[in-house]
């Protein structure tokens, strides 16, 4: 997979996570709260992981 495609996957994740977030916030629902954080976090982390693809892919 190349790094643009694991850093759109990682928007995507953060994007989901922050609406379970706030959903769960809202409705008072702690285990959809800590869901979105955990997707939130691994969106992060695959932005990172396509960051570091670009960069050992530049020469």
């Amino acid at each position: 997979m190349s790094g643009t495609k694991d850093k759109a996957k990682g928007l995507a994740n953060e994007a989901i996570g922050n609406v379970k977030q706030g959903v769960g916030k809202v409705t008072d629902n702690d285990r959809l709260r800590a869901e979105g954080e955990a997707q939130e976090l691994k969106g992060e982390g695959q932005q990172i992981k396509g960051n570091v693809k670009d960069a050992v892919k530049k020469p």
